[in-house]
């Protein structure tokens, strides 16, 4: 038979595991050389969609599945061309008029994630534009919430420039192709940046219930960091959320960045505050807010000098010795002489340069030699009056506070001017802003399932994109669960058996420890005779060689003269000694190994050198020993063979 051929049990696991993992990268591999041809694209009303064998994600324009107030995806070019109204309005700013001359464009994006996901996109840059759509139907500040979302994608980054929409107010006179920045709105709500300045606005119309005026309201800035947006040219979405109970909730990507109450955390507030301070009332005369003065009755003292220096030279201080105050520390060059061109009538006298003086080097100092200064013990500075409590301290004046006449208190802000369109009036100093999927609805759960089925579709293709392999087998695997089961049966199955051949193969030696050491026993058999224990073995084997050293010895000893026909005429009787003697030898070793195991260490320890010891100790009466001859006539004629040759 020849060599038996091992396969590990994680084999098939393994090579089941590569099955799917190509089958995976496999629907991958063509994605990022995959382009799409503007002459292929599907402008079907219903939608368009990707091949789930090349992108993996399905897109169709979502649909609503309950009537809202208004929702646009710009996939329909021309029914978003029929609904959206571009601006030919100008704009006012003091002295200047403007024209609102920016160009709109309902084009793909830059980056393109899906063939036909349009989109609404500003093309041109530092100039005014205003483009806005009607609602389906008006929305109304009931009982119901009000949810307004829609993405934006700053495609070229963004320098400067707001991508904010206004919910414009339900009026008689709406006019949206003279839409511009004075035209009515009721919410304005989006991002805005210009420089480091970073903005995301939710402000509404509050209108007073007194005289029927508008005032702007804005939400205090968000706690979160929002730039992001700005610069990672990626899709972001936007949310406001207004609730019957006055509490607002700004939303970022699905983030909860900005909260608060209509009523507390609006800047001004919507409800004045009862009491205001009196125009018209005026500190007295005599009203005296100082707390403390200057005593008046107290005089400097005769002993304080205001002249007097903060330091003065240290008087018990002496010119070092060594100090040469005669010599100077600059001297002219002795060396250096008037240059020939050098004219005394234009160039005035001629000064030789200075130099250290040499002198100076080996010294401590030269020249004119001035003491340290120290403090001056008896300066005070300039004397000023102490402080005193001033007996006539009124406080602090303020104006009384009379009752606003300006005080209403409404308790449902909420309840804002009904809604009549969406529009963005803007400027921008970047172009290829885009603008996409918009939704005004009352119904939470339909705005989420029109998020799924666009925002979240996106970004699962862009994270698709940006990921590694391993990335996106988590986000397959995610969006088909029966992998999962296959993974545990992939990955488990040879772990388990991997466990099962290494422990039960440990397990069966570790069960059967006799078996071992029979097989050993057999395997060692035909080599050498049957061995006892270690202790005893190493007993036996040195009793039997001191004892037969001895009865060799003594043999030989008295074979000394004796003739070839004598020796042989004794080897007969030589072997009958040796059995008589291994019988005795025996007898001996088992007495032995009755002893204690510590008398059988040490013997056994001491044995290998005592050997030589042992053979000249001993006793007479173990001279007679003779070994015994083996069984086996082979061995008995080496044996006999290796005594001749000794001799």
């Amino acid at each position: 038979m020849g060599p038996r051929k091992f396969v590990h049990p994680a084999l098939p696991g393994i090579l089941l595991f590569l099955l799917t993992f190509s089958s995976i990268v496999q629907s991958h591999s063509n994605q990022e050389s995959q382009k799409v041809d503007d002459n292929d694209l599907n402008d079907d009303v219903e939608g368009v969609s990707m091949k789930l064998d090349d992108y993996e994600i399905e897109y169709k324009t979502p649909v609503p599945s309950e009537s809202v107030h208004f929702y646009e995806t710009f996939d329909d070019t021309d029914e978003a061309k029929k609904r959206w109204i571009v601006s030919r309005a100008q704009k006012e700013d003091n002295e200047n008029v403007f024209k609102y001359e920016g160009r709109w464009e309902f084009d793909l994006p830059e980056r393109r994630i899906f063939p036909n996901d349009r989109a609404l996109v500003l093309h041109s840059k530092a100039k005014h534009a205003a483009i806005s759509a009607k609602l389906d139907r008006k929305f109304e500040f009931n009982q119901k919430p009000l949810i307004v979302q829609y993405e934006v994608t700053f495609q070229n980054g963004m320098d400067c420039g707001g991508a904010y929409i206004k919910l414009l107010s339900d009026t008689k006179d709406m006019k949206l192709d003279e839409f511009h920045d004075r035209t009515p709105y009721t919410i304005m709500f989006g991002p805005d940046k210009c420089g480091s300045d970073i903005k995301l606005h939710f402000i509404f119309r509050h209108k007073n219930p007194l005289n029927g005026t508008f005032e702007e309201k804005h939400s205090k800035r968000p706690s979160n960091r929002v730039e992001d947006a700005f610069n990672d040219k990626k899709p972001h979405l936007y949310r406001l959320v207004l609730k019957p109970t006055n509490r607002f909730e700004v939303f970022v990507d699905g983030l909860l960045i900005n909260q608060g109450s209509l009523l507390e955390d609006m800047e001004p507030p919507v409800n004045p505050p009862i009491e205001v301070e009196d125009p018209n009332d005026k500190k007295p005369a005599d009203w005296d807010e100082r707390e403390r003065i200057p005593d008046d009755n107290s005089g400097k003292p005769v002993d304080w000098d205001e002249d007097a220096p903060p330091k003065i030279p240290d008087p018990s201080a002496q010119t070092p010795s060594g100090w040469l105050e005669d010599e100077p520390e600059m001297i002219p060059d002795p060396g250096a002489t008037m240059p020939e061109d050098w004219d005394e009538s234009m160039d005035g006298s001629w000064e030789a340069p200075l130099i250290p003086n040499p002198k100076c080097e080996d010294a401590i100092g030269c020249g004119p030699w001035t003491a340290p200064l120290i403090e001056n013990p008896n300066f005070r500075g300039k004397w000023q009056p102490p402080m005193i409590d001033n007996p006539n301290f009124k406080g602090k004046w303020s104006r009384r506070k009379i009752p606003n006449p300006d005080y209403f208190e409404d308790k449902e802000p909420f309840k804002m001017a009904p809604i009549g369109a969406v529009g963005l009036e803007i400027w921008t100093m970047t172009d290829l802003v885009l603008f996409d999927n918009f939704i005004v609805s009352d119904k939470e759960a339909i705005v989420n399932e029109f998020t799924e089925n666009t925002f979240n579709l996106k970004t699962r293709a862009l994270e698709r994109d940006s990921r590694g392999v391993i990335d996106r087998i988590i986000n397959y695997s995610n969006s088909h669960p029966w992998l999962y089961a296959v993974y545990t049966i992939v990955i488990g199955l040879p772990v388990v058996l991997i466990i099962a051949f290494c422990c039960g193969g440990s397990q069966d030696k570790k069960s059967d420890p006799a078996a071992s050491t029979e097989q050993d026993e057999d395997a060692d058999e035909n080599d050498q005779p049957t061995r006892g224990p270690p202790v005893r073995e190493n007993l036996q084997r040195s009793k039997h060689t001191v004892t037969q050293a001895a009865a060799e010895r003594t043999v030989n000893n008295s074979r000394v003269g004796m003739s070839k026909d004598d020796l042989e005429q004794e080897q007969p009787e030589e072997e009958d000694a040796e059995e008589e003697g291994d019988v005795e030898v025996i007898d001996n070793v088992e007495d032995t190994d009755d002893q204690e195991t510590g008398e059988v260490a040490n013997e056994q320890s001491d044995e290998s050198e005592e050997n030589s010891e042992e053979v000249e100790e001993i006793p007479a009466e173990e001279d007679e020993v003779v070994l015994p001859e083996p069984e086996d006539p082979q061995a008995a004629a080496g044996l006999k063979k290796r005594r001749i040759r000794r001799d």
